[in-house]
Order: structure tokens, then sequence, then C-alpha cells
């Protein structure tokens, strides 16, 4: 179980607007580590197989950009999504899903998303490796709720969509506070 685990240490290799650089592409590298991420905080950490997909893009980020509220009254200080996808293209998914609340997170070479063993072939989908869904509350770098879909599987035919979903976590925090 990994349920009291401390998340990972990478640095994850992104680009940040940057007005100073200008031209038509006014971005730079930012390296940021996972402890700029987790330390200190309590988020929510949701990983989907990639940007642009149909689950993801319709229901998974879009839910939590919305219930983003609901998450801050229940403690969460961030809600980041992760995906095995490079920060130009978790970029342009950002700006196509016109997100304000929900922070992405690009793990292109996949080192987070091994190290968390969450990593899987995708190849029957042309994907190559990608990131099992799921989802976790961290809190200060440590799992501190975790949200697997069933299944974890190479080349899986399916893609199960529900233990990780926002309305199911925000369903399960609720039920916390409540005890």
């Amino acid at each position: 179980m990994l349920i009291g685990k401390k998340v990972p240490h990478v640095t994850f290799r992104t680009r940040v607007r940057d007005e100073s650089v200008g031209g038509p592409n006014p971005y730079r590298w930012q390296d940021v580590t996972s402890d700029d991420y987790f330390k200190g905080k309590r988020v929510i950490l949701f990983s989907l197989p990639g940007a642009f997909t149909p689950t993801c893009s319709t229901y998974q980020l879009p839910d939590f950009e919305k219930m983003y509220n609901e998450f801050k009254a229940e403690g969460i200080d961030e809600i980041y999504c992760i995906s095995v996808n490079d920060a130009f293209v978790m970029n342009a998914w950002g700006k196509q899903q016109n997100l304000e609340n929900v922070k992405l997170i690009p793990d292109g070479s996949g080192e987070f998303t091994r190290k968390m063993g969450m990593l899987v072939r995708k190849d029957n989908l042309g994907f190559g490796m990608r990131s099992w869904r799921y989802a976790a509350i961290i809190n200060n770098g440590s799992i501190e709720q975790w949200f697997e879909e069933e299944g974890f599987s190479d080349n899986c035919e399916s893609d199960p969509y529900g233990v990780s979903s926002p309305q199911n976590i925000l369903a399960k925090l609720q039920e916390k506070q409540a005890a």
C-alpha cells in the first residue's frame, strides 16, 4: 500500500511564460522539483494516460477544474494533473482547456510516473509508455489517500475511470471530515 509513502523526488522540466523573453513564444525553461510542488501543502495529484485524450479532456480535467473551490473548502491547497507528456503539450492542453485553477505537471520522460510504479505500456493505442489512471491526496509530500483505477496492466483494452474521478475523491474527503 502506498499510503504513508513519500512521493519520489524528481526534477520536472517545465516551460513558464516570461514576457522578458519577447517574441511570439515568450516562454523559458524552468526546473521544478517534487518539493516545489508538494512540500508544506496538502494537494490532490491526479494522473492520466495523456493530454488531449477523450476521457481526460471531456471529464477528468474539466471536472477537477469546476470542482476546485469544493476541494479548497475541504482543506486542499492545490490540484495537480500529471501526465507522461512534455511541457509543450501540457501547456497547449492547459490553454485549450482554459485552466485557471488546476496546475499541469509535465512528466515528459515518465520518471515520476515510473518511480510511483504507475508506468504502463500503451503500445496497443500507439502511445508508448504512459501513466495508469490514478489520483492521490498528498500531504507535505506523503501519500494520505490513494485512488487507483482497477485493472492495472500493460496494453489494457479498457480505460477504467471512476475511482480517480473528482466526484469520488470529494466524497471520500467529505466522509473523512464527517467521521
